[in-house]
């Protein structure tokens, strides 16, 4: 057979499998409700919420699940296990302990293999080829408090060499005892991330670590390339454009690093951020289908036929998204108006439940901002940007508040209300609080917190609270929450 012939059959068969595992995964994408783990579905949850999940898994046919040890603080981490096939896949999630979204995907990976009601021929093909082995929320301590670090502030991803934490010494016997062909490092990334310059954020970003400070590609860099180039194909038919690679310097200390280099293919996968998903919904499911048919790949050896040369050719993470950007607008600075930009940022602020959260406001940056984008835009040309009002009325309590009336008042630009007796940092209501004799700040300059209106001819165009919208002529109340002001 002539080699030509043989390339275009080698190709005409690449491109029959690749059509039917599409078809395979629209079939899963109109599915995913009915596997989906419906018990959480928010960032915030902890190990209460996960643990009886995963003991429950243990009576599921072709899982097994095992205590691999405990955090700092006494809680049990768990070793899950399904599949029967040569090549070993470990996927641990949750390392820093603020980063939740990969934990949802795994469970509802669990949902879909243990159901054995629906494509069963797929799910046994996947499981004949791949033993797959999984740590769902290796840092608990951390996701009790929502933070990145464990109970001893230790960033356990920057404790592979010294393994003085627990949960590190953990990961490093799991990796050795089970010696896995592939590793999967799950986290979540900034919203700030972008897909390079393109415009759009990176919702899911990717990394196939180097093993040392040259960047060397040997057979299994190679084999992780390769399967990053496979996740960010599937990725495209989801959200195209939406994908970034990180920089791989390497770095000595961390897992991802250091895995490589003890001869197992690691992959990074980073959630990042998409338009209205605060909860990284949106993003879950399509992590979902991207792992699934990226281990499908795995199991039958067919990401071996992708060129590793592709994954240079993902755009590099950038820092370019900011929650909301405001162009060209007039702004009054030290008596002369200029053209501005305002960079805003929104800060989570976790509440005594740590479950819920707060949000505040601050101007980043201002000046030119051109090369920036915001998950909202607002075109402020020919408009000016300047403080919002104070609502004339003194209230005893914020409860007593007509909250009905703050619609009106955010249409004539009023952005804060007065009240007696101060209560708290935060206000469920889309307007600021200050006290019966304050006065508010004006300054609307870089590191101030965000509340202004932008008016035309007079009118209020639109009002900013707290970082958030409010945008009269559509009634659109974007405002999640304003800020007591002391």
């Amino acid at each position: 057979m002539k080699r030509s012939t043989f390339l275009f059959l080698t190709a005409l068969l690449c491109q029959q499998a690749f059509g039917q595992q599409n078809e395979f995964l629209a079939k899963v994408k109109t599915a995913y409700d009915d596997f989906a783990e419906k018990s959480i579905s928010v960032r915030r949850f902890k190990h209460g919420d996960v643990e009886p999940l995963l003991l429950n898994l243990k009576t599921k046919q072709g899982f097994s699940v095992t205590k691999a040890g405990e955090s700092i603080e006494g809680r049990s981490i768990y070793l899950a296990k399904a599949g029967t096939g040569p090549v070993k896949v470990l996927l641990w999630s949750q390392m820093h302990g603020d980063e939740t979204t990969a934990t949802r995907v795994l469970l509802d990976l669990f949902n879909f293999l243990s159901d054995k009601s629906t494509f069963a021929k797929e799910k046994e093909a996947l499981l004949k080829g791949v033993t797959l082995y999984f740590i769902p929320m290796l840092n608990p301590d951390g996701a009790e408090q929502f933070q990145r670090r464990n109970a001893l502030g230790i960033d356990i991803n920057r404790d592979a060499v010294r393994l003085q934490s627990p949960e590190a010494r953990l990961l490093k016997h799991v990796r050795d005892s089970l010696n896995p062909d592939f590793g999967f490092n799950l986290h979540d990334q900034n919203s700030a991330t972008s897909a390079g310059s393109t415009g759009k954020p990176a919702s899911l970003s990717f990394l196939a670590p180097a093993y040392n400070e040259a960047k060397d590609i040997n057979e299994s860099r190679k084999a992780a390339l390769q399967v990053v180039v496979k996740l960010n194909n599937l990725v495209q038919n989801y959200m195209p454009g939406h994908t970034a690679r990180y920089d791989d310097t390497f770095e000595p200390r961390a897992f991802g690093d250091n895995i490589q280099k003890w001869g197992t293919s690691t992959i990074l996968i980073e959630c990042g951020a998409y338009a209205d998903d605060p909860e990284k919904q949106v993003i879950r499911k399509v992590h979902f289908l991207a792992l699934l048919g990226t281990l499908q790949s795995i199991a039958d050896g067919s990401y071996k036929k992708l060129d590793s040369n592709d994954y240079f050719k993902i755009p590099e993470n950038g820092r370019y998204y900011v929650d909301l950007l405001v162009k060209n607008g007039q702004l009054a600075l030290e008596n002369s108006w200029y053209t501005m930009d305002l960079a805003i940022r929104l800060r989570e602020n976790t509440r005594e439940d740590l479950r819920t959260y707060d949000v505040a406001g601050y101007i980043e940056d201002f000046g030119d901002m051109s090369v920036y984008f915001g998950y909202d835009e607002i075109d402020a040309t020919g408009m000016t940007i300047v403080p919002g009002k104070v609502y004339p009325d003194i209230f005893e309590t914020i409860e007593a508040i007509p909250a009905d009336n703050i619609d009106n008042w955010l249409q004539e630009g009023y952005t804060y209300v007065k009240v007696r007796k101060l209560v708290g940092r935060y206000v469920d209501l889309p307007i600021n609080i200050i006290g019966a004799y304050q006065t508010p700040d004006e300054s609307i300059s870089f590191g101030d917190p965000a509340t202004f209106i932008i008016t035309k001819d007079g009118r209020v165009m639109f009002t900013v609270v707290n970082g958030m919208v409010y945008n009269p002529a559509a009634n659109d109340k974007g405002i999640k929450n304003g800020i007591v002001v002391r």
